[in-house]
């Protein structure tokens, strides 16, 4: 059974009511640049829109997937969400409060792991507990690092540093991490990406596993059909950049706890799974035609 170490002024690992979030109206346009070259050219790089008046709502404790074809800024407006990165226009608010940079409420796993490699696998998770709560007594910040050393199971690898961990592991630790500095919402850009087909389910059915424990609200960038109707309540479909925008957003009904090996068992899935598959290739091949145009 898992103990509640978090302070009092902290919210509770189990608050139901956090964690909502609201994109109203987000576009996000990179503005050309005029390089020294440029200037004597007298030339200036055009503007690029990578987001086009993107609106969402994600209810608490939910498990939002975006999909969408490579370019259509997913992992831009995941940045836009983390505080990364500011909208050119709209506003994204979290549990009604707006967001200006990145914050506590909002952990974020990334894809290319971002561990301190001179640190162990407990050092970096202890750094970010210590650092959102800096005045914590370190006997505490230690329980807490090891609850979620414990949570995704790389209990005995406390001592080793990141250059003798596998990437499957790698990315534990930046999930424990992300999760031990108590989160409203967990933002995952693609975190499984970079992994082998059997690490990456493996990981999959983890995520699953820690959901129905930790039940925060979720945003998870993916490519994957697969893993995005495995995991989540919603998924968000993203059409083609530049100006990508919102095409349409699925309701995923299966029960939870899931489990791989039963979904193929639901005709929804066949559907939902067909309908994803229509839509990405749609996307998709537009884009290819394109490039076959530009390149002639």
């Amino acid at each position: 059974m898992r103990t509640n170490t978090r302070p009092e002024s902290t919210p509770s690992s189990m608050d139901t009511t956090a964690g909502s979030v609201s994109i109203s109206n987000v576009t996000k346009v990179y503005f050309g640049r005029q390089t020294l070259a440029d200037k004597l050219l007298k030339r200036t790089s055009p503007d690029f829109e990578a987001l086009s008046a993107i609106n969402l709502e994600i209810e608490h404790n939910t498990f939002v997937s975006i999909i969408g074809p490579s370019g259509c800024g997913k992992s831009t407006l995941l940045n836009i969400v983390a505080g990364l990165s500011k909208p050119t226009t709209g506003e994204v608010l979290v549990d009604g409060q707006r967001v200006t940079g990145p914050g506590p409420d909002r952990g974020v796993v990334f894809q290319s792991y971002a561990l301190m490699p001179w640190m162990t696998v407990a050092e970096n998770i202890q750094f970010a507990i210590e650092t959102v709560y800096p005045t914590m007594p370190v006997a505490q910040q230690k329980e807490i690092m090891q609850e979620y050393i414990n949570l995704v199971g790389l209990s005995g690898a406390e001592r080793k540093h990141p250059h003798e961990l596998s990437g499957g592991m790698k990315q534990r630790v930046g999930i424990a991490r992300a999760l031990a500095i108590n989160p409203q919402i967990l933002l995952m850009d693609e975190p499984f990406g970079a992994l082998d087909a059997l690490t990456r389910g493996f990981l999959q059915d983890e995520i699953e596993r820690i959901w129905e424990q930790e039940r925060k609200t979720v945003i998870l960038i993916t490519h994957s059909i697969e893993e995005a109707l495995l995991l989540s309540d919603k998924i968000v479909m993203m059409t083609r950049g530049p100006a990508a925008r919102i095409a349409k957003v699925l309701d995923v009904p299966f029960p939870r706890p899931r489990k791989r090996e039963e979904l193929d068992q639901y005709p929804q899935y066949h559907e939902l799974k067909a309908e994803m598959e229509r839509h990405l290739t749609a996307e998709a091949r537009v884009v290819e035609e394109a490039r076959v145009r530009a390149s002639v």
